[in-house]
C-alpha cells in the first residue's frame, strides 16, 4: 500500500473489460465488504474493442449464481492516470502484464499477474472465457476468486506486519 493510512487500491485488467476484470472487481468489492476492509477497486481493458459495453451476460450470470453483485460497469481502456491512482495493476494474463508494462514502464513495479496471489494454483493466466461456454466462465470465476482471496490475504499480512513495526 502506498501509505499506512490509505486504503489499498487495485485495478484489474483484461482484454475487453467485459468478463474477467469486471468479475475480479465485483469479487474484490464483495469480499472486502464482508471483511469490513476499505479498498479502491476498478477494472479496465488493454483493447478498446468493447469500450462502453456492459459486462458479458454470462459473467453476470456466474456472479449472480455465486451471490455476488456487479457494481455499475461499462468497459473502459487503461489510462495513464491509472498507474498513479492504483497501488497495484493486475493483469489476467502474462500478455496483459507485458502490454501494461509497455504502457507505463516507469510504473512497471506496480504491474503484476493476478494469479501470482493465488495459493495452490499452478495457473499463470486466467483463460478468456468469452469464446467458451458456461464451464469456461465457472473456471475463470474460480481462478479469479483464488487470486482475489490471495490478494486479500497479502494485504492482511502487510497490514499486520506494519502494525507490528516490521
Amino acid at each position: 500500500m502506498s501509505n499506512q493510512n490509505a486504503s489499498p487500491s487495485v485495478l484489474f485488467v483484461c482484454t475487453g473489460n467485459i468478463c474477467r476484470s469486471p468479475t475480479a472487481q465485483a469479487l474484490m468489492v464483495h469480499k472486502a465488504a464482508a471483511r469490513k476492509l476499505r479498498v479502491t477497486v476498478d477494472s479496465a481493458a488493454v483493447s478498446g474493442e468493447e469500450r462502453g459495453n456492459p459486462p458479458d451476460r454470462r459473467a453476470l450470470a456466474e456472479l449472480r449464481r455465486r451471490g455476488v453483485s456487479m457494481p455499475p460497469h461499462w468497459a473502459r481502456l487503461v489510462e495513464p492516470a491509472d498507474f498513479e491512482r492504483f497501488d497495484l495493476v493486475l493483469g489476467m494474463t502474462a500478455s496483459h502484464v507485458d502490454r501494461l508494462r509497455r504502457l507505463a514502464p516507469a510504473q512497471a513495479a506496480k504491474v503484476d499477474l493476478l494469479m501470482r496471489y493465488a495459493d495452490g494454483h499452478d495457473a499463470i493466466d486466467v483463460p478468456d472465457p468469452w469464446l467458451g461456454g458456461e464451464l469456461d466462465f465457472i473456471e475463470a470465476f474460480d481462478l479469479i476468486e483464488a487470486g482475489v482471496d490471495g490478494l486479500l490475504r497479502h494485504w492482511s499480512m502487510a497490514e499486520a506486519s506494519s502494525l507490528a513495526g516490521g
